[in-house]
């Protein structure tokens, strides 16, 4: 069975820094792209980072600077480092593990608050 297990999400006030993780188990974790999306009330799902298996990494124009994407094919997890946090970024933030078109899985999600 197939798990993405993201934690560390919260509150946080404006220019703070979070850092969420996601556990992944049931899959052949170095052989998957992870990435992290977000989804704001009202609003559609998007991409906020993406690191594939080799380590290339791509982000959304909104978080480029502010955010890190990084995996550990050893404790098959994946992490995002969020700096400089801003209002707009508050959002359901979930962690997605694809390979090819056939398989994509999604963890539960973790909720973020930017608010001062």
């Amino acid at each position: 069975q197939v798990q993405l297990v993201e934690s560390g999400g919260g509150l946080v006030q404006p220019g703070g820094s979070l850092r969420l993780s996601c556990a992944a188990s049931g899959i052949i974790f170095s052989g998957y792209s992870m990435a992290w999306y977000r989804q704001a009330p009202g609003k559609q799902r998007e991409l906020v980072a993406r690191i594939t298996s080799g380590g290339s990494t791509n982000y959304a124009d909104s978080v480029k600077g502010r955010f890190t994407i990084s995996r550990d094919n050893a404790k098959n997890t994946v992490h995002l480092q969020m700096n400089s946090l801003k209002p707009e970024d508050t959002a359901v933030y979930y962690c997605n593990a694809r390979m090819g078109f056939t398989y994509s899985y999604w963890g539960q999600g973790t909720q973020v608050t930017v608010s001062s």
